[in-house]
């Protein structure tokens, strides 16, 4: 038996739960999940919820508008109590186009379950541009940027 705080307990509840996404069991996958599980979403704070009846509910959206979703581990570090892990979500949805999140999820893991999560997956954006023009739309700036130190001298 291992511990809830060791590598193969933490990283054996994020396997379990990757494996049951792909089989689209919803039952197994909420069992990967404390009945009091809270997610945080500090992106999208409204988005936050607790307990794991919401996984259920979201899941079952999930599978029924993308039923060929598969999910994928990337990478992983846990840390204690806690499990760093890098998610790809893919599919396509009902209407035939294609379904694609990347992010990061932060879970706390306690009695060989998922009780709480900062959640960071988003779905992907297309042709939104380079890094210059990410940057001017999060600061709001319409004009071309300023002139580098180097230039005005």
């Amino acid at each position: 038996m291992t511990n809830d705080t060791t590598i193969d307990g933490a990283a054996g509840v994020l396997a379990r739960l990757e494996r049951a996404a792909n089989a689209h069991d919803v039952n197994a996958l909420v069992a990967c999940f404390a009945p009091d599980y809270r997610n945080e979403t500090p992106v999208h704070p409204e988005r936050s919820f607790t307990g794991n009846e919401q996984v259920r509910a979201n899941w079952e959206q999930i599978f029924a508008f993308i039923p060929d979703i598969t999910t994928k581990v990337l990478r992983s570090a846990v840390n204690g109590d806690e499990v760093w892990s890098e998610w790809e979500h893919r599919g396509t949805r009902r209407d035939g186009s294609a379904h694609v999140m990347r992010g990061v999820v932060i879970f706390g893991v306690g009695r060989g379950l998922l009780t709480w999560a900062r959640f960071y997956l988003e779905p992907i954006q297309e042709g939104g541009g380079n890094v210059d023009a990410a940057v001017r739309r999060q600061v709001g700036a319409g004009a071309p940027p300023p002139a580098s130190s180097t230039e005005r001298r």
